[in-house]
């Protein structure tokens, strides 16, 4: 006789992943191994194994991979300085190739041949699970139902997956549908599709309140502002508030700490990879303090070019990101001039936090670029900055522009050009 084929699922014991655990293990005739990753989805993962179990799992692996999640993918992409069309922080598309990866880890373990994921063929999640799986494992075949006409027919509607799961006795809570769908992590919860299809719809408006669940919303914020110490080291936030914390530690507090001053909110209208746009809303607190702090201690440490260079590549970094190529080798290679450029971001940031905003109240570091007696309007002491200097600086710069407008004439400003 021979074995039952095994696949790994990406499961979170909702309805959608209850009835694809069920329903590919009678497809394939296979041996489901479910998988659930703790990257801060918090009381989400309460009764998940027994629920697995019952589905038809023979076992289900919840790891935690908070930090590894903190440490080797937010923060590197935090030294990039990477925001997607210059709004979305990220978060769930750096949290699809760890799971991905983790998932492969699983499958050469059980001897597995296949892994499967709810993603939609309309998302750009599926795109990150199996390009992931391309890079670190080519050989495993991947399950898609959701791009499975059969899967679509069967479930057309929510209704059908409800009266399969009281069909098989699968324990699920045939619930009402939120009005949206959600997704959380330790960087941020995203929110989209329901009301959120309409792109008129003010999200954030009071009768929207009960939607987020890791900020106020800016008009409840305390009155009175607060004041945030993060310590870098090399780029990476070793402590907050004097306080040393490893990567989990310094996204924990500075969640709570964003949190409640409803900091980190974005409604945006994004490019999907798959060519569509959508509407996505996101809480980013923790993130977004981090992001913001990190670049003023750029400003003082990291010399100009260098600075200027890895900026222009922050849009090309963010879309590797975005578009799931994290395990691509031209990700890696970024990665490595990123990592360089980061050599010398050392130093502290006072951010002041105030109704949902975040400000600079000060920066400082041992390697600052920043000379006063340089910068000063008053005579400079060191001598170290000539003014008449500027003068041939200006000339030569300025050479190209008096040849062309000799050759060329003057251009009329005036004129629009259409």
């Amino acid at each position: 006789m021979s074995k039952k084929k095994k696949i790994v699922l990406a499961y979170s014991g909702g309805l959608d992943t209850s009835v694809l655990l069920s329903w590919i293990k009678d497809k394939h005739n296979a041996e489901m191994i479910a998988f659930c990753a703790d990257i801060g989805q918090e009381d989400e993962l309460k009764g998940l194994k027994q629920k697995a179990l019952k589905t038809g799992a023979s076992k289900l692996y919840i790891d935690d991979l908070q930090e590894e999640f903190a440490r080797d993918f937010i923060f590197p992409m935090m030294q990039a300085g990477a925001i997607y069309e210059g709004q979305y922080y990220l978060g769930t598309s750096i949290a699809r190739p760890l799971i991905a990866k983790r998932m492969v880890e699983i499958a050469r373990k059980e001897g597995a041949t296949a892994i499967a994921h709810g993603a939609t063929g309309k998302g750009n999640d599926q795109v990150r699970f199996e390009l992931t799986c391309a890079a670190l494992a080519p050989d495993l075949e991947i399950i898609a139902p959701w791009r499975n006409e059969q899967f679509r027919n069967d479930f057309p509607g929510r209704a059908e997956m409800i009266a399969y799961c009281a069909e098989n006795k699968i324990p699920v809570e045939a619930s009402a549908k939120k009005p949206y769908s959600s997704d959380r992590n330790l960087l941020h919860i995203s929110y989209e599709a329901g009301i959120l299809e309409d792109p008129w719809m003010d999200a954030f408006a009071p009768a929207n309140k009960a939607m987020f669940k890791l900020s106020v919303s800016p008009e409840d914020a305390p009155n009175k502002p607060e004041y945030v110490e993060l310590e870098f080291r090399q780029g990476d936030c070793i402590a907050v508030n004097g306080k040393k914390m490893n990567p989990l530690g310094v996204m924990r507090t500075l969640n709570k700490i964003g949190g409640r001053h409803g900091v980190g909110r974005v409604d945006m209208v994004e490019n999907r990879f798959v060519g569509m746009k959508s509407r996505g809303v996101y809480e980013t607190p923790g993130g977004t303090i981090l992001h913001f702090a990190h670049r003023q201690i750029e400003s003082l440490t990291m010399d100009r070019e260098v600075m200027h260079l890895r900026d222009s590549l922050v849009p090309r970094y963010a879309t590797l990101v975005y578009n799931g190529f994290w395990y691509a080798p031209e990700r890696l290679a970024l990665q490595a001039l990123i990592t360089e450029s980061q050599r010398n971001v050392t130093g502290t940031v006072r951010v002041k936090l105030y109704k949902g905003n975040t400000y600079v109240a000060g920066r400082k570091s041992p390697r600052s670029l920043y000379n006063p007696h340089i910068a000063t309007m008053e005579a400079d002491p060191t001598k170290a900055y000539n003014q008449d200097d500027a003068t041939g600086f200006i000339r030569l710069n300025g050479l190209r522009l008096r040849v062309n407008s000799k050759v060329n004439g003057v251009q009329n400003l005036s004129k629009t050009v259409r």
